[in-house]
C-alpha cells in the first residue's frame, strides 16, 4: 500500500479506538481530509481509498484543485479565515464552511449562494483559547451570532468550530474541547456538528463530542510550505 493508504489506515484504527472509549459509536465522527499545500494526486489517492470530504484553507489554491478534480465526486470544504473579497467564490464552490465568526461573512455567503445550489453548510468558529492571534468569535458573543445566522437564506447553520492553543496536555485538550461543546450545548438551536480535533490531539476532541476531526499531517505527512 501507499504511505497515504497505510496513514488513512492507521488513522481509521485512532479514529476507532478513541470513539469506543468514549463510548460513541466510530461512524459518529467523520474524517476530514485537509489537504493545504498538497496535490490534487494527493486527494485522488484518498478519494479512492473510500474519502470523499476535503478541506481547504486557501481559495485559490483549493479552486485550482476543484478544477482539476471535477471528475471526482467530492464534498468541498473551507476551513480558512474568510476575507470579504472571497465570499461569492467560497459561496459558489463549497457544500461547508467551517469558519465563520462573524455576521457580515454569513450574510454575504447567504446572499452569493447560488440559486438552484443546496444551503450551505455553516460552522461558527469560536476562539475558545482567547488568543489574540486566532480567528473566531469570542464565546460572549456567540449566542447572538449563532441565532441571526440561523435565520440566514441559503445557509444551514450545523454546529461550532474550534482551533484551541496547541499543547500536549490531555487535560488542557479536552478542557478546550469541552468549552466549545457547553457552548453548542447552551444554544436554543438544532445543531449536530462540532469540527474539532487535528492530528496531534484527535482523540481528546473525540472524547468531548467531536463530529468532524481536520487531519491534515497525519494523512498526507508534513505540510510544504516551499516554492510550488
Amino acid at each position: 500500500m501507499s504511505t497515504i493508504a497505510d496513514n488513512l489506515s492507521a488513522l481509521a484504527n485512532r479514529i476507532e479506538s478513541a470513539a469506543r472509549a468514549a463510548g460513541r459509536e466510530p461512524a459518529s465522527v467523520q474524517l476530514l481530509a485537509v489537504s493545504k499545500t498538497k496535490p490534487a494526486s494527493a486527494i485522488r489517492e484518498i478519494h479512492a481509498a473510500g474519502v470523499r470530504d476535503v478541506g481547504e484553507n486557501y481559495l485559490q489554491e483549493a479552486l485550482a484543485k476543484q478544477d482539476e478534480l471535477r471528475d471526482l465526486p467530492l464534498i468541498w470544504h473551507f476551513i480558512g479565515p474568510i476575507q470579504s473579497n472571497k465570499t461569492k467564490a467560497i459561496a459558489e464552490h463549497f457544500d461547508w464552511v467551517h469558519s465563520v465568526d462573524r455576521l457580515k461573512i454569513a450574510q454575504r455567503l447567504s446572499e452569493q449562494r447560488p440559486a438552484g445550489l443546496a444551503p450551505l453548510n455553516i460552522c461558527l468558529q469560536v476562539n475558545v483559547s482567547g488568543e489574540d492571534s486566532k480567528s473566531g468569535c469570542a464565546p460572549a458573543d456567540l449566542p447572538a451570532l449563532a441565532k441571526a445566522v440561523a435565520a440566514l437564506p441559503n445557509l444551514r447553520l450545523r454546529g461550532l468550530m474550534a482551533i484551541p492553543e496547541p499543547t500536549e496536555d490531555r487535560a488542557a485538550q479536552e478542557a478546550a474541547f469541552a468549552s466549545l461543546r457547553r457552548l453548542q450545548e447552551g444554544l436554543d438551536l438544532d445543531c449536530d456538528t462540532l469540527s474539532m480535533g487535528m492530528s496531534h490531539d484527535l482523540e481528546a476532541a473525540i472524547a468531548q463530542g467531536a463530529t468532524w476531526v481536520r487531519i491534515g499531517t497525519a494523512l498526507f505527512g508534513a505540510r510544504n510550505y516551499g516554492p510550488a
